[in-house]
């Protein structure tokens, strides 16, 4: 094997990786299929790796085990140990790595393997992966995606269950993106990767084996397409079910909560529009006070604690923008403002669909 082979995917010579990720994707069935989130997000780290060799992966666990979540599964194997692999346990050396590598023209993904496990990379996050291009005045960018698998539901015990959103997007200098579906998670985290700014990207770890039918080809090419024409997703907010008479807005796990919050609303004659955030920063404040100002009334949804929160932001953009819209103050159905909970008590934390309804009944309607 040429040295020139080796260096585009460590020990896997470049024809291998390509024969590999083309028959990868060849076995996939046409069209729609039922595929997870776990699996979207691998194939688009894959799909990345394939078409960029700046694009590499790195953290705790993610090489020859695939992460404990399987997220990382096989990215070893098919594109050599120099472009995935396992780290040391030090959060803070595997970002401030990752800050050295962007800085050289090189496409870091790193996972933090759970939420709380990134508190110890905070400083090397707000003090130089949010500020490099700054401080720079734009002579370096930091092209890095931070994936941090996030929020509960999978009864983690401390230090395994958080929701750290709000630090990051209260961060000027990052992108926030909390993707709800499995084609989102590949659609958002390839534009991730793309991106020349650094990326928090939160996955909701209850999610993970979640399904949905899914056309993986059609994505590719999608995502090609966007790619040639400029555009993408980034910053969009998405109507993941339309209604009339009021709006329940929600971001990552508490998508799904909120779709079936609406559902059950609907047996009882009462039409509830769905908003997915998708991108906590960059905000699409478009989308989402169009559909307040139509519906004039807001739930927002969140796991998070409520204070100082995103939610709270959401709230008070919504209410400047609509203002004389509202037929009622918002309301807000979050996680309640405690250390995250033991995982028998879980439950009773998390937003669910009851407490959203009787947010709705709340809503100074007149009957």
């Amino acid at each position: 094997m040429s040295t020139a082979t080796s260096a585009v995917n460590g020990n896997v010579s470049s024809a291998t990786a390509r024969a590999a990720a083309t028959a990868a994707a060849t076995a996939e069935a046409t069209g729609p299929q039922p595929v997870t989130m776990a699996k979207a997000l691998n194939t688009a780290m894959a799909d990345a790796m394939h078409a960029d060799k700046s694009v590499l992966v790195f953290g705790e666990d993610v090489g020859m085990l695939g992460g404990v979540f399987r997220i990382t599964d096989g990215l070893t194997k098919m594109f050599g140990e120099q472009r995935c692999f396992d780290t040391p346990l030090a959060e803070s050396g595997i970002v401030g790595m990752a800050v050295g590598m962007a800085m050289n023209s090189m496409r870091p993904v790193i996972e933090m393997q759970f939420d709380a496990f990134a508190y110890p990379a905070f400083e090397q996050i707000v003090s130089h992966v949010a500020k490099m291009h700054n401080r720079t005045k734009g002579a370096l960018k930091l092209p890095m995606v931070i994936r941090v698998p996030y929020a509960g539901g999978i009864g983690g015990v401390e230090h395994h269950c958080d929701s750290s959103e709000s630090y990051y997007a209260h961060t000027a200098g990052l992108k926030v993106f909390a993707p709800a579906t499995v084609a989102d998670a590949y659609r958002m985290l390839r534009e991730a990767i793309d991106s020349d700014d650094p990326v928090m990207f939160m996955e909701p770890k209850k999610l993970y084996w979640s399904k949905d039918m899914v056309d993986l080809e059609a994505l590719r090419d999608q995502h090609a397409s966007n790619t040639a024409a400029g555009t993408s997703t980034e910053g969009r907010a998405a109507v993941a079910r339309p209604g009339t008479d009021a709006t329940l807005i929600a971001y990552g796990p508490s998508v799904p909560t909120a779709l079936a919050a609406a559902a059950a609303a609907a047996e009882e004659g009462r039409s509830l529009e769905v908003i997915d955030v998708r991108s906590i920063v960059p905000f699409d404040d478009e989308t989402i006070c169009a559909s307040v100002r139509k519906t004039g009334r807001a739930v927002v949804i969140a796991e998070a604690h409520g204070f100082a929160s995103v939610s709270s932001e959401i709230v008070a953009r919504v209410q400047e923008r609509c203002f004389h819209h509202l037929a009622a103050p918002i309301r807000r159905v979050t996680g309640f403002d405690v250390p995250y909970p033991a995982p028998k008590l879980e439950h009773y934390y998390l937003p669910g669909v009851d407490r959203i309804l009787d947010a709705v009944d709340d809503l100074q309607w007149e009957d």
